[in-house]
C-alpha cells in the first residue's frame, strides 16, 4: 500500500510531537530535525522506530543519517512504502 506525503507528514508530525514535545505548526517539510526542531541524537532513534511501526517500513541506519530533514524523511518513507 503505497503512502502519500500528506499521510506520511501527518504520522511524522504526531510521532515528532510525542518524542519530542514540538509543537505541530512547527513541523514542515523543510524543517531540520537537529537544526530546526532540537531532536537530538536518541530522540531520533525514537522518531525513527516509531515511524518504522507506524508506517511497516525499514529505516536503515545508513538511511537515518542521511535525513536532515522532515522532507527527507517523508519521502524515504513514501518511496518505501511502494
Amino acid at each position: 500500500m503505497a503512502l502519500t506525503v500528506d499521510e506520511v507528514l501527518a504520522g511524522i508530525k504526531e510521532i515528532v510531537v510525542e518524542v519530542a514535545g514540538i509543537s505541530a505548526d512547527d513541523i514542515a517539510m523543510d524543517k531540520k530535525f537537529t537544526d530546526d526542531l532540537d531532536v537530538d541524537s536518541l530522540s531520533m532513534v525514537e522518531v525513527v522506530v516509531a515511524a518504522e511501526e507506524r508506517f511497516g517500513v525499514k529505516i536503515p541506519d545508513e538511511e537515518v543519517t542521511n535525513m536532515a530533514t522532515v522532507g527527507d524523511a517523508v519521502n524515504f518513507i513514501v518511496g518505501a512504502s511502494k
